[in-house]
């Protein structure tokens, strides 16, 4: 089973993902701002089914890595680390959108909570970050890695969904105060983008 200290770095990092707003965060505020909680929130479950969907996938592909070599393991959570710094650099470059909290016209929760899981399952860098992600914090001495990884998945959505409730009840003041705060915008990448790169940094420091 997971230690510990591992579940507690895990949880942190992921609060530090999930609670600065990235692009699950805005999509969240345009639809509760535009067409109410209700939608918001549906919107948030949306994603977070799609999340589900690609830690199932990691999860069966990362053990069946495992299963077969334990050296390949190893490469696998090198080139992991090495896309993170990758994600890292990139966040922290890129310019945020002019307006990307920007309202669109109201739609239904049902179609809003539709639109989401398609827009995350489609999403090819969700995958490829669940792939580098979750198995920094594998550990094979601990017994069984695809319960450490199942475990490592719930808790990723969890706290995924859990921010995204927040920010759905919230929308209304939080979709103003985005808008009406570029620098919010502009420095959400660059915190983001340094917590991608002390991850992927210090985990391959690790292998070594």
């Amino acid at each position: 089973m997971i230690d510990l200290t591992t579940l507690i770095t895990y949880v942190a990092v992921v609060l530090g993902f999930v609670f600065i707003p990235g692009p699950a965060t805005l999509l969240t505020v345009a639809r509760a701002t535009s067409s109410g909680t209700k939608v918001g929130l549906a919107t948030g479950v949306g994603i977070a089914a799609g999340d589900v969907i690609h830690s199932f996938t990691a999860i069966v592909g990362i053990s069946a890595i495992i299963a077969a070599s334990a050296l390949l393991f190893g490469i696998i959570k090198l080139i992991g680390a090495a896309y993170l710094v990758y994600l890292g650099i990139r966040a922290i470059l890129q310019k945020p959108a002019a307006d990307p909290a920007a309202v669109g016209l109201p739609i239904s929760a049902g179609k809003a909570f539709r639109q989401a899981i398609l827009a995350e399952v489609l999403n090819p860098k969700t995958a490829l970050f669940f792939l580098a992600f979750l198995p920094q914090f594998v550990r094979p001495e601990n017994g069984s890695v695809m319960l450490q990884l199942t475990v490592l998945g719930i808790v990723f959505v969890l706290l995924g969904l859990l921010s995204t409730v927040v920010f759905a009840v919230c929308a209304g003041v939080l979709g103003n105060f985005l808008r009406r705060n570029p620098t919010v915008l502009r420095w959400q990448g660059k915190i983001v983008g340094g917590i991608y790169c002390a991850l992927g940094v210090r985990l391959a420091l690790q292998e070594r």
